[in-house]
């Protein structure tokens, strides 16, 4: 008997992890493309980007000697009447359980300006920012404004440019506030194009014809799941790997985690959720329901995310973005310091700016 997991991230070293605790004792193989070994990506845009954390401090612990990992490996098909993945050399490798955990690339607008997503991309883009005065940014979201954040404290003159104002749609209006207020501190400008924008050398082209300059381009704009090697096997494809409660695919024997995996919503719809805590649950319920079927406890989505930028921690709990103005449960928001809440009955947020706090109570005040 043996288990594949396809793909070297946090979702797919958890699964393996989650395999061997759960009792499972045929072999397991690990198949990653890329050539290094597992690390976790949260540190890149922060310590990594700024100097302050090298690639040997992102590496997730090592798996165990009794498994089999293919580093540098690609995934190019899979074929479940025979129950194998193909991979770039030819080879195929035979499975009886199969994890799906390829994650997604970054998203690019064109073919101008760096993107971050991989521990290379970190390194290279690191080098690129000792050599540049100035730095554009397109994309204002979580991973755009850590970029914008750490290129400022390497002392670049630095541009965000976006469809609307940083982090509005992702954190809601309140937060999105403060962070504006601590990027215009920094002297980081903000530049709004509703119209659109596009990459170009050097610099980014505004759908009104303003033209924004700088020495490096950034594009921070989202994340494609990577399912090209998918097509045409049986597993269901729409806008990720299309996947139950348990985090099953269509196809026996099969799960799909991570940022590859296409959650139900519950309203006849699926949904990506490309983060840290998304892919640890997942992988955990996706090899419960492998090796337990129905018996196996669903996927509860219980979402939890954290940024670090402009001098502003905020870890938050519940579903983004947060509406309206909060409570104040401890702490004081003029000094950046505080415990909130928004009790929005559709979906309540908690917040910790600035403020220590541990995860399962935060989760639990925003239940």
């Amino acid at each position: 008997m043996r288990a594949v997991v396809v793909g070297g991230s946090l979702a797919g070293v958890t699964a393996v992890d989650e395999l061997r605790a759960r009792g499972w004792d045929g072999a397991i193989t690990l198949i990653g493309e890329e050539a290094q070994a597992a690390y976790t990506r949260p540190p890149l845009s922060k310590g990594v980007l700024k100097g302050t954390e090298d690639a040997g401090d992102v590496l997730l612990p090592q798996l165990g000697g009794d498994v089999e990992v293919l580093t540098g490996t690609r995934a190019t098909g899979l074929d479940p009447d025979t129950r194998r993945v193909r991979v770039a050399d030819g080879e195929e490798i035979p499975y009886d359980k199969l994890v799906i955990a390829t994650g997604a690339r970054a998203r690019t607008l064109g073919e101008h300006g760096l993107v971050l997503r991989t521990l290379d991309d970190a390194l290279r883009l690191r080098t690129e920012l000792a050599k540049a005065a100035s730095l554009l940014v397109v994309g204002g979201g979580f991973l755009g404004m850590e970029i914008a954040s750490a290129a400022a404290d390497l002392g670049l003159d630095v541009t965000v440019v976006d469809v609307r104002e940083p982090f509005l749609t992702t954190l809601g209006p309140f937060l999105a506030g403060l962070f504006g207020r601590a990027t215009r501190e920094r002297g980081v400008r903000t530049v709004v194009a509703p119209d659109g924008v596009a990459p170009r050398p050097y610099g980014a082209q505004l759908a009104d014809g303003r033209r924004l300059e700088a020495d490096l381009v950034v594009t921070a704009v989202g994340c494609r799941p990577n399912t090209e090697w998918l097509e045409g096997s049986g597993v269901t494809l729409l806008g990720g790997v299309v996947v139950d409660e348990h985090c099953r695919t269509t196809v026996p024997d099969v799960v799909a985690v991570g940022d590859v995996a296409a959650f139900p919503t519950g309203d006849g719809r699926f949904r990506r959720t490309p983060h840290w805590d998304s892919a640890i649950g997942q992988a955990r319920a996706g090899v419960a329901a492998l090796l337990h079927g129905d018996a196996a406890a669903p996927y509860t989505p219980q979402p939890y995310f954290w940024t670090e930028a402009f001098g502003l921690a905020v870890k938050l709990a519940g579903t983004l973005p947060a509406a309206g103005e909060p409570t104040v449960l401890k702490g004081s928001v003029a000094e950046l310091s505080a415990l909130l809440r928004w009790d929005h009955p559709a979906h309540p947020v908690a917040a910790a700016l600035n403020h220590r706090i541990p995860v399962g109570r935060l989760r639990a005040l925003a239940a």
